[in-house]
């Protein structure tokens, strides 16, 4: 897991792909649409959403195989509880399709993130992560971008 402001992405040597993510997070305008972003085809892409933060009861903790998560906050904020995978047991088995197992939420040991804009979180396969939480007591509604960055690439 790295997390770190958007333009210290530099500090990290992944090569073309890292800088291609980086290139299309520092140009993205807040209004941007919702929607796939194609960069490098299924190898690296990007997805902008907008989603109502929610608690931690409701969320989905997961982690991924095949890609790099680089999740950045474009308007609003959101929370990402952390864990490392091979701590958790699984709830569902991983789905090459959906490049996504799930895990059931542990009774603790959860680092919590909180995301604003001008910050990234990336997201390493061993990392499990949980997503879209308040950072506050109520939900707030968040856009916010995730690039997939195939593992092969790095």
């Amino acid at each position: 897991m790295i997390v770190d402001r958007l333009s210290h992405y530099k500090s990290y040597p992944f090569g073309k792909a890292w800088q291609l993510a980086f290139d299309f997070l520092l140009s993205l305008p807040q209004d941007a649409e919702e929607k796939k972003y194609p960069l490098l085809g299924d190898d690296l892409f990007a997805i902008v959403m907008r989603y109502e933060t929610c608690s931690s009861e409701t969320a989905e903790i997961e982690a991924h195989r095949k890609y790099l998560d680089i999740q950045a906050v474009i308007t609003g904020e959101e929370a990402i509880g952390w864990c490392q995978a091979d701590e958790l047991e699984i709830d569902s088995p991983y789905d090459a399709s959906k490049d996504a197992e799930l895990y059931k939420r542990p009774e603790q040991g959860l680092l919590r993130v909180d995301l604003f804009p001008g910050n990234f979180m990336t997201l390493f396969p061993h990392d499990a992560h949980m997503p879209s939480l308040m950072t506050q007591q109520v939900p707030v509604f968040t856009k916010k971008v995730v690039v997939k960055v195939g593992m092969h690439l790095l």
